[in-house]
């Protein structure tokens, strides 16, 4: 590579990869267009490569910068990940975790693993976000998270899935209601409920083993509300809008306007995974992972 190109260089050329625009580019970049355009003609010029097609107002990508782009992408994203890493050591600590999760998996199981991974690695920062299945991919992908708890049953190549807590499904009753622990036999005996589920946008693999359960006891169930929040299906239950089937760690809440029945005979189990990118380098996600698996 020639000593002549920098890592402006590189800023400049994703930013017209991805506007696919010089004028935008260059707004985004705060300097003129007819700079920007000869620094990436400098910058072709000293790799040799043509990066992108120009026709009149178009500006396409070749095979050579659609790949440029994706492995740039990757790289300086290590790198910002490294000078923040080195940070956080200058401040003393030993470095940070980025971590998404599902609602259900803040109940017990990721408090419990802060705990224990405090006790051997002190002095590290945790960012923890609360998100569907869908964007903790994404943001994996792109290694804006180093950890995620999701229910999905299969990844996207180049993420790795390890499943850590497989539990059954419980029904949500308000405290009143006519079915208790003893005289429940079927969720059959429901059939004219109302049912409020997550909705599926959240997980559609989770709400589709759902849908399964009353598909094994034959019915189709009248779905009055979908949310993604526990705390809002709870407060719909204890109120009177409906019924729900929520994962057994759901369990563990202080209403006491609402009441739980575990659905032990039914195959339908949910499992409860971590995700993360193989290519991750962040040395505490490694520390981690050890604790987990």
């Amino acid at each position: 590579m020639s000593n002549q190109l920098e890592l402006r260089h590189l800023k400049y050329f994703l930013a017209v990869a991805e506007e696919l625009h010089f004028r935008r580019a260059a707004e985004r970049l705060f300097i003129s267009q007819p700079g920007l355009s000869r620094q990436i003609k400098q910058m072709e010029d000293d790799l040799g490569v043509t990066l992108f097609e120009r026709h009149n107002r178009k500006v396409q990508l070749t095979k050579a910068g659609a790949y440029l782009k994706k492995e740039l992408l990757l790289t300086l994203k290590n790198l910002d990940q490294t000078l923040e890493y080195a940070k956080l050591l200058h401040d003393g600590k030993k470095g940070d975790l980025k971590l998404g999760y599902v609602g259900s998996a803040m109940q017990n199981v990721i408090p419990n693993l802060l705990l224990a991974f405090e006790a051997k690695h002190p002095n590290v920062v945790f960012n923890l976000k609360e998100l569907d299945n869908d964007t903790q991919i994404q943001e994996l992908l792109s290694f804006n998270l180093d950890l995620g708890f999701v229910r999905l049953e299969r990844v996207p190549k180049g993420l790795e899935l390890k499943p850590i807590l497989k539990e059954s499904f419980c029904l949500v009753l308000p405290k009143n209601h006519a079915v208790t622990q003893e005289s429940f036999k079927s969720i059959s005996q429901l059939k004219d409920e109302s049912f409020i589920l997550f909705d599926p946008k959240y997980s559609a693999s989770y709400f589709e083993k759902v849908m399964q359960i009353f598909d094994d006891s034959g019915f189709t169930p009248n779905v009055s509300h979908n949310t993604i929040h526990a705390g809002s299906i709870y407060k719909l239950v204890e109120n009177g809008f409906g019924i729900s089937i929520v994962p057994e760690s759901l369990t563990t809440t202080e209403n006491k306007n609402i009441k739980f029945i575990k659905l032990e005979r039914i195959k339908q189990k949910t499992t409860l995974s971590v995700v993360w990118n193989r290519n991750n380098r962040n040395p505490i996600l490694q520390d981690f992972l050890e604790l987990v698996l």
